[in-house]
């Protein structure tokens, strides 16, 4: 697998490339790393170990126990439960470490392990580095009384429901919500938390059997949610992926409402309240140029990350910021938590709806999304693409044709070599022409014989 951490912890093939062995190896690493920066220091070790529902995360669950226990760490198993509810009961239950088994909104038979730190925190690149170090080497196993015992918990994720639940300060009462579970870690909790708020709810894909998580279903795949909200005339559909750290939605007449529409709803709702630090919100260099310019207008300033939820976090805390977020529904309230989470943004996206009385489609108005187009081009040399002057001058030309009604993007590929071309304008047939042309320049200037 190369470097094991990518930009969202360890992910690939279950029992091909994530294996049983990797996970019990990646497990002991991160007990001696996290123990030697201080997080363990004077007391006995615990971990909260959370997965979704896929099959795969049965046994590298096991496997993951088995490596924490064995260095001595004392284990608490949450179930199956969201993502964020790992990172807050990591928090809550003064646990140094937290694990989640999940591969997010990939394909069932892939699966991923994330670690959090003590307080519920993603781990820096260093830590990441220090642990693939230690993987595999020499080390003095406890024994007796001092290797690590093992608990269930199954009941603690009624702590995070009811912290999320209480987040919001208005009822849902009579807002009808059709929400897709993915048939994954949100399939009890989500649900039950909206209707506990007030919402009267219609839930769809939720029935996990270990299989069918993410099957053409939840925030990468809306037409179910799409039809489902207009067969029930709902005023809102919910959509999360495989670990519920995600949340898209859909408006009554079933239009998409993506990451950039709910981060400006919910950075204007925010500002109006005194609760938009530095009246500043996160985004990445993929957020539509439309969001741009309704925080603009809204007198909001938006600083711009590289692509991933941990380089949103990143400049968020280094700034003292409260609210971040993808186009893909990766939205980060720190207020309320230390990661991205779905069912945390469907509540306060549904407490806008009822404390302003307006519709999605209303308080989604706001941005108006400019047509964008992404090419990818393969089988290019990605390091060369800031050295082609070929390159520079083409895209220098694209911008001046936009100027300011649209923009170019030029984006390596962190796993591929491919450039990706995106370009927005007034028009997608403008959108669709530059990004054409770029794209055999790229090709043709880049090119790997």
């Amino acid at each position: 697998m190369g470097r094991h951490f990518g930009t969202d912890g360890v992910r690939g093939l279950a029992n091909r490339e994530l294996t049983a062995e990797l996970a019990l190896d990646l497990s002991v690493a991160a007990a001696h790393v996290l123990g030697e920066t201080g997080a363990f220091a004077g007391h006995r070790p615990t971990a909260v170990v959370g997965r979704d529902g896929r099959a795969s995360g049965e046994f590298l669950e096991a496997a993951v126990v088995a490596g924490l226990a064995s260095a001595g760490v004392d284990v608490v198993l949450v179930g199956v439960v969201p993502t964020p509810a790992v990172a807050f009961l990591t928090d809550r239950l003064g646990a140094d470490l937290g694990v989640m088994l999940s591969a997010s909104h990939n394909p069932m038979p892939d699966n991923g392990i994330k670690f959090f730190s003590r307080g519920g925190h993603k781990l820096e690149d260093a830590i990441e580095d220090a642990i693939e170090q230690r993987m595999q080497e020499p080390w003095e196993r406890p024994i007796g009384a001092a290797v690590g015992r093992v608990r269930r918990d199954d009941a603690a994720v009624q702590q995070y429901m009811d912290h999320v639940r209480a987040s919001i300060d208005v009822s849902l009462d009579g807002i009808r919500v059709v929400v897709d579970c993915a048939n994954g870690a949100a399939s009890l909790v989500s649900p039950a938390v909206l209707r506990a708020a007030g919402a009267n709810v219609t839930a769809i894909h939720a029935s996990p059997d270990g299989i069918n998580i993410n099957d053409n279903c939840g925030s990468t795949h809306l037409a179910d949610l799409i039809a489902a909200v207009r067969a029930n005339g709902a005023d809102v559909g919910i959509a999360h992926d495989g670990d519920a750290d995600r949340c898209l939605a859909v408006d009554a007449a079933g239009n998409e409402i993506d990451g950039d529409h709910i981060l400006a709803i919910l950075a204007k709702a925010m500002a109006d309240a005194g609760q938009l630090p530095s009246r500043t919100v996160v985004s990445t260099v993929m957020a539509n140029l439309g969001f741009k310019k309704a925080m603009q207008a809204a007198d909001i300033t938006v600083i711009e990350t590289s692509v991933g939820d941990r380089y949103v976090l990143e400049a968020m805390r280094s700034q003292g910021l409260a609210l971040g977020g993808e186009q893909s529904g990766h939205v980060v309230m720190l207020m309320h938590a230390t990661t991205g989470d779905g069912l945390l943004t469907a509540l306060h996206l549904l407490a806008q709806m009822a404390r302003t009385g307006q519709s999605l489609a209303d308080l989604a108005a706001a941005v108006t999304k400019f047509p964008q187009v992404l090419v990818n081009v393969r089988d290019v040399d990605r390091t060369a693409l800031e050295q082609s002057d070929e390159v520079k001058m083409a895209v220098l030309r694209a911008r001046e044709r936009l100027g300011d009604s649209g923009r170019v993007l030029l984006r390596p590929s962190g796993t591929e070599p491919v450039i990706r071309v995106m370009v927005e304008a007034a028009t997608l047939e403008e959108a669709q022409e530059i990004s054409r042309e770029l794209a055999e320049i790229v090709g043709s200037a880049l090119r790997v014989s």
